[in-house]
């Protein structure tokens, strides 16, 4: 047992020192994560980081979203179909574009993202706070999933949250930590701005990784990311939005008489959380048909979302 332990963890060490560079030196090379800025501009506010601690706290994300490629490379990837649809509807409900970033640092672009607390879809929403913002969540229909519906429930706390406290990074702590929380904890430290407040670390983090995924979005070359269009995820056109109004028992009957798939309806509508629509007070939904033919498409040309994404 200990020679096949002595074999692997030779064979580990292998493979790890094969995928970095060795100079004359003897020493690894390895990218080195961006500088820290003096500030950061978002949603047109300027955040300062020239103090030792918000330093520090950006230094740490930065490093975080350099080495976790898997990830970074995800999100990028998936924001080149997600932004196009997103951003529009943050325009429409008045909320400013970078805060289509805490969407990115919620779910990692995941449309079924699913946390362990509960929380689910691109913008995490709880059931009870998604029902009071506005969506219908239960074991038929589940609204956190429907990517239109999740952005402006959203826009809906976003807007409530900055109408309280007139300052970004403390309405991004209040979505990670809720409003009740950060009211208490203005109060008992007597600050207003949740960067000079002592929060639980997730939170405290929270609008650094804001601030750090920002940054990479805008400049992935920085972070060591290099993307060819094709690298890159298309939007996939709806053909139709048709509406309903009764019950639908069977999806799979639906989807056919619409020529698609069951699968290709549930992906998208992922709100449908079931094999029928139950709808029993005739409350009035679109399903989303999707254009299948666009499913099949030449890579090489994909539309690309931001030039910044692809060097």
């Amino acid at each position: 047992m200990k020679r096949q332990l002595h074999i692997l963890f030779t064979g580990l060490i292998s493979f790890a020192m094969a995928s970095v560079t060795i100079p004359t030196s003897g020493q690894p090379v390895q990218p080195a994560p961006p500088s820290v800025p003096q500030s950061v501009v978002f949603a047109g506010q300027t955040v300062r980081l020239d103090r030792a601690d918000l330093r520090e706290r950006m230094d740490r994300e930065l490093i975080a979203f350099t080495y976790t490629h898997s990830t970074s490379t995800l999100m990028i990837r998936r924001a080149n179909r997600y932004f196009p649809q997103i951003e529009p509807i943050l325009e429409r409900m008045g909320v400013p574009d970078d805060l289509k970033y805490l969407m990115v640092i919620e779910s990692n672009l995941d449309p079924q993202a699913q946390s362990g607390a509960g929380a689910a879809g691109l913008w995490q929403f709880t059931q009870s706070t998604g029902r009071a913002y506005g969506l219908e969540v239960n074991a038929n229909i589940d609204e956190r999933f429907n990517t239109e519906k999740a952005t402006e429930a959203a826009c809906r706390f976003l807007k409530e949250a900055y109408s309280k406290y007139g300052n970004w990074m403390t309405v991004a702590a209040s979505y990670n930590g809720g409003q009740q929380g950060m009211d208490r904890r203005i109060e008992a430290q007597h600050q207003k701005d949740a960067m000079d407040m002592w929060l639980v670390e997730e939170t405290s983090r929270y609008m650094f990784r804001l601030l750090a995924v920002k940054m990479m979005f805008e400049d992935p070359a920085r972070f060591g990311f290099s993307f060819r269009r094709e690298d890159l995820y298309p939007y996939i056109p709806i053909k139709e939005q048709v509406k309903i109004t009764d019950p639908v028992e069977d999806l799979v009957d639906f989807a056919e008489k619409h020529g698609v798939s069951y699968a290709d309806l549930k992906r998208a509508n992922l709100w449908l959380r079931e094999s029928k629509l139950n709808n029993k007070s005739h409350r009035t939904y679109y399903v989303a048909i999707p254009d299948v033919k666009a499913e099949h498409y030449d890579p090489s040309k994909t539309k690309v979302h931001s030039p910044a994404w692809v060097k």
